[in-house]
């Protein structure tokens, strides 16, 4: 497989990653269009139907690898197919109707009334889990180890249960039917390890990784990016009695996990972040208005994150912030993503961070 592998360093670039997951060393995930595009990937026609835009899974490969060929791969970043269809869509395995749009999926709650709901189950005929196990395996079939198949974005917890809830009602159920939320929650832990666990065997790589469809991340054994959202309507004692014990589950089952934390309104969360020990790493997404992630607003907060025994990603980086950004908090256990303009702007960038290693 590896001399196909649409990447020269791989070698390098899993020891890299791995370094930053044990917070030993630094990871640059940088791409650029490539100056001369890989030769062989087929012309992407899109469907006229948007929802097989996104379901039909030769569209999904052919249009993936079309975008590979034409990437430059430096530092650590590496190819694959992101086989997401929409962040959240274990929700639509275990009942919430997707409803597809051109740049994002919303999904319908299917819990009107929480008292009368039975238990969530789900089952591998479910035929939302077919259609994403059919783009998986489709992957799996054209990538003849020319690249990675990468985990969907399932997702967990609360922003699981929102989608098949609603927001306002399921706000209201926080105060007013704490059990049924804390069933609920159990049941989606169970439902995501096993649907997880199906993927992973599918698209487990030869050296005991997986690809994630978000965030960019590789690492060796079962890796996921973790979140919650809906972290940024509720306060301190609620996360703490509804999240925490869910995604404290989840991260202790992941060798590698990632959380992602969205939002100036979410930063109140990050003591408890900080002190489940089985957490690997945190990413911060500012929200629209806000300065990106290379700005130096945010220096403090990742130094925060660091002291606190994390690792830390940093996002939609400028290609002039990065150099300033190492400056600040050094190279370990920073993982930094940026795109640059040409494959001549992020080769130069990736020989000025090697001084930071």
């Amino acid at each position: 497989m590896t001399p196909l592998f649409w990447k020269e360093d791989w070698e390098r670039a899993r020891a890299r990653l791995g370094a930053w997951w044990r917070r030993e060393g630094l990871a640059l995930c940088v791409t650029a269009p490539r100056e001369a595009p890989i030769v062989g990937a087929a012309a992407a026609s899109p469907p006229a139907d948007v929802t097989a835009r996104w379901t039909d899974p030769g569209y999904r490969v052919r249009k993936a690898e079309l975008e590979m060929t034409g990437t430059w791969y430096g530092g650590e970043s590496f190819p694959y197919l992101d086989t997401q269809l929409g962040p959240g869509n274990l929700a639509t395995f275990i009942g919430s109707e997707p409803a597809y749009e051109d740049e994002t999926v919303w999904y319908n709650p299917c819990i009107a009334d929480p008292d009368a709901s039975p238990p969530l189950r789900f089952s591998p005929e479910d035929p939302h889990y077919r259609t994403q196990m059919a783009i998986i395996e489709r992957g799996l079939a054209e990538s003849r180890g020319r690249y990675l198949v990468g985990i969907p974005d399932l997702i967990e917890n609360l922003d699981i249960l929102v989608s098949l809830r609603g927001m306002e009602p399921l706000l209201s159920d926080l105060i007013d039917r704490p059990g049924f939320v804390e069933n609920r929650v159990r049941e989606i832990n169970a439902i995501y390890f096993d649907v997880f666990d199906r993927m992973w065997e599918k698209v487990r790589d030869p050296w005991g990784g997986n690809a994630f469809s978000a965030f960019r991340i590789w690492g060796e054994g079962r890796t996921a990016k973790v979140q919650c959202d809906v972290s940024a309507a509720i306060s301190p004692s609620m996360f703490h009695d509804f999240v925490v014990p869910s995604l404290t589950e989840q991260c202790r089952w992941l060798d590698n996990s990632l959380y992602h934390l969205d939002g100036t309104q979410a930063i109140c969360h990050l003591d408890e972040l900080l002190a489940i020990d089985e957490l690997d790493a945190i990413e911060w997404t500012p929200q629209a208005g806000r300065p990106g992630g290379g700005s130096p607003e945010w220096f403090g907060l990742y130094r925060r994150i660091l002291s606190g025994g994390k690792s830390v990603q940093v996002v939609g980086v400028e290609p002039a912030e990065v150099l300033p950004l190492l400056d600040a908090l050094g190279g370990k256990g920073v993982f930094v993503t940026v795109q640059a303009g040409s494959e001549r702007e992020a080769r130069a960038l990736e020989e000025k961070v090697e001084r930071y290693r």
